[in-house]
């Protein structure tokens, strides 16, 4: 098990529990009672941590390297999983990945960010940063699921869009902002999942769902804390306070009416038990999927549509209202 900073009490614990276990195995030594004890101490420290995690913990959270990626989700919740490859134009990016698959005998096009297991992997997927190439990829797939009525499934787990000169030369923007255009007017039920960070444009270009959930411990923002400790605070180490401001957690996402809702994890996070976590998201799915199949794909198209233009509106308040607020906020004396 990988472990990320704030973890290393509990890994201090862990790994005299593994210690203990492997003594009594070649020594033949009743450990039990000092192995329960370190246990209760991990569990309840574990309680402890994760009950009062900050939104920089959280962030490191949603990316660590053993959170569990899109194919790893795939393949517990779907059968008959066909990926298909390629734009149609240039090449196949592997920071998005898209096919057909069964949930539950229900025939879905599911589209995701994909991050790599190891080095070599995540070079190969560029750390699932997409380039236009990926962005028209899931296009396709998208187009190829409204064509056989089939409904969308998309997993969003990406630091951003990939910056570089060539995916600029390419058309980035210009994908990203026909993902979404396009998206917004599909006649077939979407459903959008953060499964770890959703990073920026690149995560909206598959965001646009008639419902969208957050994994407890994911994040979702416009900029990562770092890249926003570096432009406005030009010091990349204050990414905790810029994290504090930034509303990227799950919780701050509901609250601002961004997502449906949350999708628990296990005490630890979904790494420690990745089959749990994707049956939760199965479930999640497979009830959205009941609700939204009864509706038309005039009426899917149009609650999509109305659902995001709706973020962000506020209602004004009349004069006599706002001297009443202003007086309930007046201290008392």
């Amino acid at each position: 098990m990988d472990y990320i900073h704030f973890e290393k009490p509990i890994a201090e614990l862990e790994i005299q529990i593994e210690e203990l276990r492997r003594m009594a195995v070649t020594q033949a030594i009743n450990l039990d009672s000092e192995i329960g004890e370190l246990e209760a101490k991990a569990s309840n420290l574990r309680d402890q941590m994760f009950a009062n995690l900050t939104p920089y913990e959280t962030t490191q959270l949603s990316r660590h390297p053993r959170r569990p990626n899109s194919l790893e989700i795939i393949d517990t919740i779907c059968s008959n999983f066909i990926e298909l490859h390629g734009d149609r134009n240039y090449f196949d990016d592997s920071a998005i990945i898209g096919g057909i698959g069964t949930i539950e005998k229900q025939s879905v096009v599911i589209i995701g960010h994909q991050k790599g297991r190891g080095t070599k992997d995540n070079i190969a997927r560029n750390f699932g940063m997409p380039k236009p190439e990926g962005y028209r990829k899931a296009l396709r797939l998208m187009s190829l699921a409204e064509r056989c009525k089939l409904p969308i499934i998309t997993l969003i787990d990406t630091p951003g869009a990939y910056p570089g000169v060539g995916a600029e030369e390419r058309g980035q923007s210009e994908a990203i902002g026909k993902n979404i255009m396009v998206m917004s007017r599909l006649k077939v039920p979407i459903i959008s999942i953060v499964i770890g960070e959703g990073g920026s444009g690149g995560a909206l270009a598959l965001g646009v769902g008639n419902k969208v959930h957050m994994m407890q411990y994911a994040t979702y923002s416009v900029i990562s804390p770092e890249g926003c400790a570096s432009i406005l605070m030009k010091d990349a180490s204050k990414a905790p306070d810029a994290a504090n401001s930034l509303n990227l957690t799950a919780q701050a996402a509901l609250n601002f009416r961004v997502i449906d809702s949350i999708i628990e994890e296990p005490i630890g996070a979904a790494h420690r038990a990745p089959e749990e976590s994707a049956q939760s998201i199965r479930k999640v799915i497979l009830s959205d999927l009941a609700e939204l199949s009864g509706l038309s794909g005039e009426k899917l198209r149009d609650h999509r549509i109305d659902k995001f233009l709706a973020q962000g509106i506020t209602e004004e308040l009349n004069p006599h209202e706002e001297a009443s607020l202003a007086q309930q906020k007046t201290p008392q004396t």
